[in-house]
């Protein structure tokens, strides 16, 4: 249990630290002079990665990540430009494609009647005593 709570309190850490590092290099980019799209520090762009550390952090199960993450991910498609085409012309197909996905291809848990009844083992050998 506590190599458990050392393994997670370090892979916070790392986290935390690689976000820090990844903002700082934004700032220091922007105050350089290059020219860094506005949408890369953006509450949606930042909702777009809180998603997926969530869903990291939980192995991808369960569908609160996902909700941040789509969310996140809508806003921040439409001011991405690729090629003189904007992507929020595609962004609600998209956003249908994976989550359909999503549902698709998530693990699926089938619970039977054994998972909500207790096998307990009778032991017989004090009655003939």
């Amino acid at each position: 249990m506590e190599t458990f709570f050392k393994k997670n309190q370090a892979d916070k850490q790392l986290g935390l630290g690689i976000l820090i590092v990844a903002i700082g290099s934004v700032f220091l980019l922007r105050n350089s002079g290059l020219d860094i799209p506005h949408w890369i520090l953006s509450w949606h762009t930042i909702m777009l990665g809180a998603g997926l550390w969530l869903g990291y952090r939980k192995n991808y199960q369960g569908s609160s990540w996902v909700a941040l993450t789509v969310i996140g991910a809508i806003f921040t498609l439409k001011h991405i430009v690729v090629f003189d085409f904007e992507i929020s012309r595609i962004t609600a197909a998209l956003a249908f494609i994976g989550v359909g996905l999503y549902l698709i291809l998530k693990p699926k848990r089938l619970k039977s009647v054994n998972d909500y009844t207790q096998k307990k083992t009778v032991d017989f050998s004090d009655v003939n005593n």
